[in-house]
C-alpha cells in the first residue's frame, strides 16, 4: 500500500474527504511531507536513498508520536532536483522551477484543506534552497500558515558516535550515516561488499571553508568516478538502528512543539498591492 513506512492510521491520504472535514483543530494539526531524490549514490547504496531517509525517519516519528498529538504524513514527494549527480546513470532530476512549484503547489493543497501547518521534511542535501524559498513564499500568501523546512537527518541524533573525524568534516553522500540508515530501513537494498571510500579534497582556502568542505560549486564528478563524498565501510544495521530511533525522537520532540506552538498571524490584506494570494511569482526562473 501507498503508505509506505507512515503508519496507515496517520496517513492523511487514507482519509475520505468528509472525514479530513470532520477533522477537529485543523488549524493545529501537523502535516508532514516527506521530499526526497532518486540519485545514484554510489555502488552499494539504491538510487532511492534520500526518498526511503526522508519518509522512513518522519514515518517512525510518526509511529511513535502521542495519541493526542495530531499530526499526518503525506506521501512523500519522490523526485528532486539533482542535477548535481546526473552523469551518473538511474538519476532523476528535476529542474528547480518545477519542484519549487510542486512544493507549493502540495502546500497550497494542504492550505485548502484547512490545515494550517506543515513541515517540509527534505531528504536531499542538493535542495534545501528550493525548500526555503517555497515556504517564504507560502508564507507571503498566507499569512496564518507556519511551514517549516528542515533537512529530516539534522535533528540531534547519535549518529556522531559512530563516523571518524574525517567524515564528519567532509563526508557529503553516501557515506558512513546514509549508509546505516538504510541497513535500518532497507537492508536488502545494500550491497556492503561493493562499498569504497572517497572524500573531496580539502578546499585550500580556510577563509572560504573552515572545515575543508567544497565552497565552490560542484557536480558529485568532480571526486572521481564512484559517486561516493565520505566513507561508507564500517556502517552496521545496528547503528542505522541506533540513529534511527534517536533521530526519530527527535522528530517527535519538533512534531510535538509545533502542534503546541503559536506563531505570528499575519492579516494578508492588510498589505497591499503584489503581496496577496496569486501575485506572487516564482523566484526561480
Amino acid at each position: 500500500m501507498m503508505h509506505g513506512y507512515i503508519p496507515p492510521h496517520r496517513f492523511l491520504p487514507y482519509l475520505s474527504w468528509t472525514e479530513i472535514n470532520a477533522l477537529p483543530d485543523r488549524e493545529n494539526t501537523v502535516i508532514v511531507l516527506p521530499v526526497g531524490a532518486i540519485e545514484q549514490h554510489g555502488p552499494h547504496l539504491p538510487c532511492s536513498v534520500d526518498t526511503v531517509i526522508s519518509s522512513g525517519v518522519m514515518g517512525k516519528a510518526l509511529e511513535k508520536l502521542p495519541a493526542e498529538i495530531r499530526a499526518f504524513g503525506l506521501a512523500p514527494i519522490t523526485y528532486g532536483k539533482s542535477d548535481e549527480h546526473l552523469h551518473f546513470p538511474g538519476t532523476m532530476t528535476l529542474t528547480g522551477p518545477t519542484l519549487l512549484n510542486m512544493v507549493q503547489e502540495v502546500g497550497e493543497s494542504v492550505y485548502r484543506a484547512g490545515f494550517r501547518k506543515l513541515v517540509l521534511a527534505n531528504g536531499h542535501g542538493g535542495q534545501p534552497q528550493v525548500m526555503e524559498m517555497a515556504a517564504r513564499e507560502l508564507r507571503l500568501r498566507h499569512g496564518d500558515f507556519v511551514i517549516v523546512p528542515h533537512h529530516v537527518s539534522r535533528l540531534p541524533n547519535s549518529s556522531g558516535k559512530y563516523i571518524s573525524e574525517q567524515e564528519k568534516r567532509l563526508a557529503m553522500h553516501a557515506g558512513h550515516s546514509e549508509t546505516a540508515l538504510m541497513l535500518a530501513l532497507a537492508p536488502d537494498t545494500v550491497h556492503m561488499e561493493r562499498a569504497v571510500a572517497n572524500f573531496p579534497p580539502v578546499f585550500p582556502s580556510k577563509v572560504l571553508s573552515g572545515d575543508g568542505r567544497p565552497a565552490c560549486a560542484w557536480t558529485a564528478r568532480d571526486f572521481g568516478p564512484s559517486g561516493v563524498i565520505g566513507d561508507p565501510n564500517g556502517a552496521t544495521r545496528e547503528q542505522g538502528l541506533d540513529i534511527l530511533d534517536t533521530l526519530s525522537d527527535s522528530w517527535v520532540q519538533a512534531i510535538t512543539d509545533l502542534f503546541h506552538m503559536q506563531w505570528v498571524v499575519r492579516d494578508v490584506a492588510s498589505w497591499g498591492h503584489g503581496h496577496q494570494r496569486g501575485h506572487i511569482q516564482s523566484s526561480l526562473t
